[in-house]
């Protein structure tokens, strides 16, 4: 049996004859008795009987009834579904971020929920490398990335551009810092080698000719604050982390010969398909980069 039969079976049952079931199906009758036919001999069963004018159900038909309206119900439902999907008002949006990600994310996702409120969230952190590849391999569809990474087979979105800070437990420093200083004391890097943080961090001290003091690197942030604030060490980060919550004992300050060069961008496959659902959350990002001050 297939979708269509259980429809004409519903019919049939609902309208009591052949022909008001024809009617509401706008088939001839013929082909209708002989769906009805078909039906009962793939099962085995008689499902309806005549009784004067009418058709009455038996006990499998009622059976056959009931499970035919679940059937058709669920189809409906899918197909509903797989539209509002299709348009982006339900699914998944499936999104990597970095473990510097943008510090306005939560607040883009709080507007893209306002607007889409069925939506469900995939979210998953990782370093930059590895989101490119989650991405590639089809886990996610989104990622917000650091900068620089090879792209080439990536479509971009550049979202912000911000300094560079270091963050000390020491508070003798002043407001600004340059890379001679910072190179005296000993640094943890926050990233390793390969990536975009290690990468801008390490091309700004060789263009100045000066060897750092690499103690450590570590990606994971809430430890790299711990060790900062135990004298562990200072570390460089992009302005993003001093937005956030840092402790009350470890000071920011501001590199004053790094260029403005710690970048984030959001990235998806080219000439790949991408659901509904990941180009509104771009459509969105767009919007909200283009009326930014």
């Amino acid at each position: 049996m297939d979708i269509r039969q259980l429809r004409y079976f519903i019919a049939i049952v609902e309208e009591g004859t052949i022909s008001l079931a024809a009617n509401r199906l706008h088939i001839s009758q013929p082909p209708l008795s002989q769906q009805l036919k078909a039906m009962e001999e793939e099962l085995g069963a008689v499902l309806v009987y005549r009784r004067g004018k009418r058709l009455e159900i038996t006990e499998s038909g009622k059976t056959l009834y009931k499970y035919a309206l679940q059937m058709t119900q669920l189809l409906e439902e899918a197909k509903a579904e797989v539209q509002e999907v299709g348009i982006g008002d339900k699914g998944t949006l499936r999104l990597g971020i970095n473990t510097l990600s943008s510090v306005e994310l939560p607040s883009w996702l709080h507007k893209f929920k306002a607007r889409y409120p069925q939506v469900s969230y995939k979210i998953q952190q990782n370093e930059s490398y590895q989101l490119c590849e989650l991405v590639r391999n089809r886990s996610l569809e989104l990622a917000i990335v650091r900068l620089p990474l090879e792209l080439d087979d990536f479509s971009i979105l550049h979202l912000q551009t911000e300094s560079y800070y270091m963050l000390t437990a020491d508070p003798a420093f002043e407001h600004d810092i340059s890379l001679s200083h910072i190179a005296k004391y000993p640094l943890i890097l926050p990233s390793t080698e390969g990536l975009g943080v290690y990468y801008t961090i390490h091309m700004a001290f060789s263009e100045q000719k000066l060897q750092p003091n690499i103690v450590a690197e570590c990606s994971d942030i809430s430890l790299l604050l711990r060790l900062v604030d135990s004298g562990f060490g200072m570390a460089i980060v992009p302005e993003t982390l001093i937005k956030q919550s840092l402790p009350e004992s470890v000071h920011a300050v501001h590199i004053k010969d790094i260029p403005a060069t710690a970048s984030t961008a959001l990235i998806w496959l080219k000439d790949h398909h991408i659901s509904r659902t990941a180009l509104n959350f771009i459509d969105m990002i767009t919007s909200v980069s283009c009326t930014s001050p």
